[in-house]
């Protein structure tokens, strides 16, 4: 996926060489605001106290991001939006799955971006920085599983994307993100506990205004 989404990229930043420019779309001072519709994919893994590992649902969301440009090329960007992910442990000693519960996730994404062509119809982007989720709503699935808290902490993201220019204020938005996320889980006051790596990939569309 990595590959593929570099790849993509290269190419995107290609193209953007070769669009004519056209009047200003971004420069420094401008705030871009965007609403994206993410889907929120976790590439999970975990080690556990009863073996097996731990399996989490996809979930699609709105969200709403805001990217200052500090210059014409540089951007910072600030990602809200809250998920929620069902919990299940897979192949335990027990022998069976078993259904642990839901929680709720806010991951607020702070990210430094280089834009390659702000000024074009065309304009890609990367981008690195961190996550810090915060885990709330944590619902238990009941019968034996009668508690289960998961810690909140920080991660770091990376993203590409690009914009495509409407008009000077109106553009489209495609964007990739890998976040890297881990938590302590503790079920029942910690009579098991997991160690979990949700490691999500989001991929988002929307469109997206500058002030």
């Amino acid at each position: 996926m990595t590959h593929i989404l570099l790849k993509s990229v290269s190419i995107a930043a290609l193209i953007a060489s070769a669009v004519p420019m056209t009047a200003a779309a971004k420069e420094a001072g401008d705030l871009l605001m965007r609403a994206r519709v993410i889907y929120v994919a976790p590439d999970e893994s975990a080690i556990t106290s009863i073996g097996g590992t731990v399996g989490l649902n996809n979930d699609v969301v709105p969200e709403l991001d805001f990217t200052y440009f500090l210059t014409d090329n540089i951007g910072v960007e600030l990602i809200l939006a809250t998920t929620k992910h069902s919990a299940t442990a897979i192949n335990t000693a027990l022998g069976a799955s078993v259904e642990l519960g839901n929680a709720m996730l806010l991951p607020p994404t702070l990210t430094l971006q280089y834009h390659f062509n702000p000024k074009g119809v065309l304009s890609p982007y990367v981008g690195a920085g961190i996550n810090y989720t915060f885990f709330y709503s944590e619902n238990a699935a009941g019968g034996a599983i009668t508690d289960i808290d998961l810690k909140d902490s920080f991660g770091l993201a990376l993203q590409a994307g690009f914009d495509v220019k409407v008009n000077d204020e109106w553009s489209f938005n495609v964007d990739v993100k890998k976040i890297w996320l881990n938590t302590d889980v503790s079920i029942n006051g910690g009579g098991v506990t997991a160690e979990l790596d949700i490691n999500p990939w989001i991929f988002g569309v929307g469109f997206g205004y500058t002030f």
